[in-house]
């Protein structure tokens, strides 16, 4: 009996990604020899006086890395973790809490995944979210049936003791969001229905330990409340402060970075995204001109892109930044080159070229800074692969000689995207670097269909350029996801002064999403798009007629090629 997964909820509270922004060093391969499995930015660098975290144990709910996100809103540290984690691995952490998320699987079939005995020893609170809640029914003596009718979807939740702590501030009724096919048969003892809904009467259930579960999910958005029974959760029954801030971890990440390089050397790919332009700023915060940055130019950036992030980074902020312009090389690669995938392997190679040479003649380096977020973490220690587990399936960086031996730098890998952005802006960043867009790693060259050529490029830098500036000068610029013009292989007929034209027809995509998982096409005012295509056509040589895509992820993907 499935639980959780037979149906899926809308767009907005799917799995999270990995990574928002799709950058270059994403299409590269961990060096063979990287020395050191362990990062050396590790928990300690969300730690602080006063630890507290919130553990969440994973037993395999798409919704797992969402729940770990609600409890950092709420600005307590939370990591989530594979649910058979020793207390080993759990203690150094100082937990204030346990939540055991969702999953596919029925606590009465055979070998189904529990909560270690430590869960409920330790005395510490304890909140199951679906599953989660039928495994603590199950291994504290209740019972837990097939449902004769599954609930999914929308459902009322009206409050049977609204006293509880759990229920802070939460009206008597309120919606939440359903998705489960099992039911409570009959409570643990000593345990109380809290909450009920129509087809579950026992909705919320908990006892004077500070046991509870809920039968529906509080981390999605479709439970308006759900993120007031979560602070309630961590706040009021596990007593957390609430100290988890970017301030906060800004300073202990720059004091453990200073004590972990020492007199060391760290190298940095840049490539003017949010993730590397947020570490190569903290690491060179903490230990200055002991950080070398190599930003490679490989001709398919956006118009200005290389100047706007040489001028931040080398400029304002006083880096060392070698700077490549690989243009040529690249474009010579690419030539005659039509299918995507090729065209990203060939990307992908001969960056690793590139970075190899200019890494060679630095000298002796130490370390190899990194940006990996939290959700890449969660990634490989899921992995079944021992292999991949050590190199990291997300491929971050890589292509150094394999007579470079480095210790990894990773001061972010703690931190979803979100966090990452309010860092940034800590850190002092300018806001349209902070928030930037996600751009793919192989930049333009995706968004040029067909062979990429020096003119096709041009002309799609000066179409993709007009609608950025309309973009941001209707103030839309933070609502959509992307936004960015496609230079089409199609060409046809049009008419310019009484003359005949055969120019490109361009594209316009522009999205909205949470996540990138999935993306819906964003509905622009039309006056908007009528002048962004009266001046595609009007300033752009080469363009003659302009669409917009209104497809969805799926079936389409947000980038063309």
């Amino acid at each position: 009996m499935v639980n959780e997964n037979q149906n899926p909820p809308p767009d907005d509270s799917r799995r999270i990604a990995t990574t928002d922004d799709i950058e270059v060093s994403t299409y590269l391969e961990i060096a063979k020899e990287i020395s050191g499995e362990q990062p050396v930015v590790t928990e300690e660098a969300v730690s602080g006086a006063e630890r507290e975290a919130i553990i969440v144990l994973d037993f395999g709910s798409q919704y797992n890395m969402l729940i770990a996100r609600r409890v950092r809103e709420c600005q307590v540290y939370c990591e989530l973790l594979p649910h058979d984690t020793p207390w080993e691995k759990i203690a150094p952490l100082n937990p204030r809490g346990f939540i055991l998320s969702g999953g596919p699987a029925s606590v009465y079939a055979k070998d189904a995944p529990l909560a270690p005995a430590y869960v409920y020893e330790s005395g510490l609170p304890v909140l199951g979210i679906c599953y989660g809640m039928q495994a603590i029914t199950k291994q504290l003596g209740g019972q837990v049936k097939p449902g004769t009718k599954r609930e999914y979807g929308h459902a009322v939740m009206h409050l049977s003791q609204v006293d509880s702590p759990l229920f802070a501030k939460l009206p008597e009724s309120t919606p939440v969001w359903m998705s489960h096919g099992d039911k409570i048969e009959e409570m643990p003892p000593g345990f109380s229905a809290l909450a009920r809904t129509e087809n579950s009467p026992y909705a919320v259930i908990g006892d004077e330990k500070g046991v509870y579960g809920l039968q529906f999910h509080p981390e999605v958005v479709h439970t308006p409340e759900g993120k007031t029974i979560l602070r309630n959760f961590v706040q009021k029954v596990c007593g957390c402060k609430g100290n988890w801030t970017m301030g906060n971890f800004v300073s202990e990440s720059m004091a453990l970075i200073k004590e972990q390089v020492g007199d060391g050397k760290v190298i940095n790919a840049l490539s003017g995204g949010v993730d590397s332009s947020v570490v190569a700023t903290l690491i060179h915060r903490s230990i200055g001109d002991q950080l070398t940055c190599i930003f490679v130019n490989n001709g398919l950036l956006r118009r200005e892109e290389a100047d706007r992030t040489l001028k931040v980074f080398q400029t304002n902020l006083g880096m060392n930044i070698i700077y490549v312009d690989a243009t040529d090389r690249f474009l010579n690669r690419l030539k005659d080159v039509i299918d995507p995938e090729e065209k990203r392997k060939i990307i992908g190679e001969e960056f690793i070229r590139v970075f190899e040479e200019e890494a060679k003649k630095i000298g002796k380096v130490d370390f190899l800074a990194q940006g990996t977020l939290y959700p890449d973490v969660i990634e490989s220690v899921s992995s079944v692969s021992t292999a991949s587990a050590k190199i990291k399936s997300h491929h971050n960086v890589g292509g150094l000689p394999a007579k470079m031996t480095l210790n990894l730098l990773e001061p972010l890998r703690y931190l979803f995207k979100d966090e990452v952005r309010l860092v940034g802006a800590e850190l002092g960043l300018p806001e349209e670097m902070v928030w930037r867009q996600p751009f793919p790693g192989p930049g333009l060259a995706i968004r040029c269909i067909g062979e990429v050529t020096g003119e096709k490029l041009e002309i799609l830098r000066s179409a993709d350029f007009i609608l950025m500036n309309e973009i941001k000068k209707a103030k839309l610029y933070r609502q959509l996801w992307q936004s960015f013009c496609v230079l089409t292989d199609v060409r046809s007929v049009g008419v310019m002064g009484d003359f005949r034209t055969y120019g490109y027809l361009t594209a316009i995509r522009a999205v909205t999403s949470d996540d990138a998982m999935t993306a819906d096409w964003a509905r622009l005012p039309y006056d908007l798009l009528a002048r962004i295509s009266n001046r595609i056509v009007n300033e752009v040589e080469g363009i003659n007629r302009v669409v917009y895509d209104i497809t969805s992820k799926p079936p389409s993907t947000i980038e063309w090629e």
